[in-house]
């Protein structure tokens, strides 16, 4: 199965699975319970030197691919998917956008701190009138002088609360539609940025999705990323090809954690015993075990596939949207199986299955819905428009 790998890429697997397996594993179940961020197994994974594994040389990091980030956020997530969850934005996250858009002063500025473990990033997308219709967006640059002010409010905000920086997709003011949008720089809590309100959820409980409002703040020119333009749908294009690095993460937290699933219902199936025998000897069974270990190795092959396509770390769409749909749906599949292999077990909390299925649920929300997954990738195989825009 891993024949595929090169050496360096199977060194990078044995490492972060060795800080899942001592690390990460033992307090999976403290974050979830608490809800806190995982900063002791964050810390853990940076001491690795597997934080700054795909930012680029010059700026401190070790400048793999992103496959190779893959596959630390599998291991990753196949212990702690919160911890996995708090991983991937230094490996996959919306800092590759600052590196091929951004200015020499932005790169400079901010990607050394990605690459040591010190700036966390998030990315402001939705907002309470715009999730998958992500055109839709309100929050607004109006200008002033040589820079702008913003106003708005963005939701669902991942790890929002944790982060140093953070970009924010808006629009110009008069735009609308795909017109004229662009992404700004925010970094700390400028005048005008309220707290952050981390809205309780049912998985991955330790990253929280946080909101936020942006009353009239102040954006200097050189924090700006993408230049907005009332007659210009560039901004659209950046804001949906963006998602591309974090989709393969997406799916690489997937099969990790589906992973973790069939592992489990392996350990249980070959431990219990029932009417006087194994219950690994019972066909029914057996035949759950195959369907998902198929599955597993589906979700993994696509993302290989996905994560070794495209340029500057921006995956091909079309194999990332594959990789995307199936896993996360997959996850869903595996991590159901797996609390009905174990029965009444499976549904304690005492078990991690439990835990598993609730994790994996919103994996099919995030990074875009399966639904909107399934009418992009019909778009592209009918050779269609994919908007679902009317009038």
């Amino acid at each position: 199965m891993w024949a595929e790998l090169t050496p360096r890429q199977r060194e990078i697997r044995e490492i972060a699975r060795e800080v899942a397996v001592n690390e990460l594993r033992p307090r999976a179940h403290l974050w979830d319970e608490s809800e806190k961020f995982p900063r002791a197994t964050f810390d853990a994974v940076l001491e690795t030197g597997l934080i700054g594994l795909t930012v680029p040389k010059e700026f401190g990091g070790q400048g793999e691919g992103l496959l190779e980030g893959c596959i630390v956020v599998e291991e990753l997530a196949r212990a702690c998917l919160s911890t996995a969850m708090a991983v991937q934005p230094f490996l996959n996250g919306p800092w590759r956008a600052v590196n091929v858009l951004g200015t020499d002063d932005l790169r400079g500025r901010l990607l050394p701190g990605v690459a040591d473990g010190t700036n966390h990033f998030a990315i402001a997308m939705s907002e309470p009138a715009a999730g998958t219709a992500g055109t839709d967006l309100r929050t607004t640059l109006t200008p002033e002088g040589d820079g702008f002010r913003l106003t708005g409010t963005k939701c669902w905000i991942t790890g929002g609360r944790e982060a140093h920086t953070i970009i924010v997709f808006c629009r110009i003011a008069g735009s609308k539609g795909p017109f004229g949008i662009g992404a700004v720089i925010i970094q700390g809590q400028p005048d005008g940025m309220s707290d952050f309100v981390v809205d309780p959820k049912m998985g991955i409980r330790g990253v929280g999705e946080c909101l936020v409002h942006f009353d009239d703040v102040r954006i200097e020119p050189e924090n700006v990323l993408i230049w907005p333009r009332i007659d210009s749908k560039e901004g659209t294009g950046v804001l949906v090809n963006q998602f591309n690095p974090e989709r393969c993460g997406n799916a690489a937290m997937c099969t990790g954690l589906a992973q973790a699933a069939l592992d489990a219902s392996v350990g249980h199936l070959n431990a219990r015993q029932q009417f006087g025998r194994s219950l690994a000897t019972f066909q029914g069974l057996q035949w759950k075990v195959a369907d998902m270990a198929m599955d597993v190795h589906i979700a993994r092959m696509l993302l290989w596939r996905a994560a070794r396509t495209g340029a500057d770390g921006f995956p091909d769409q079309t194999a990332t949207l594959m990789a995307k749909l199936h896993s996360s749906e997959m996850v869903q599949r595996v991590t159901n199986e797996a609390i009905q292999i174990h029965g009444a077990r499976g549904y304690s909390r005492r078990w991690p299955v439990e835990r598993y299925f609730r994790d994996g649920r919103g994996l099919s929300i995030g990074g875009g819905t399966s639904e909107v997954m399934r009418n992009v990738l019909g778009a592209q195989v009918l050779g269609v428009s994919g908007s679902q825009r009317r009038g």
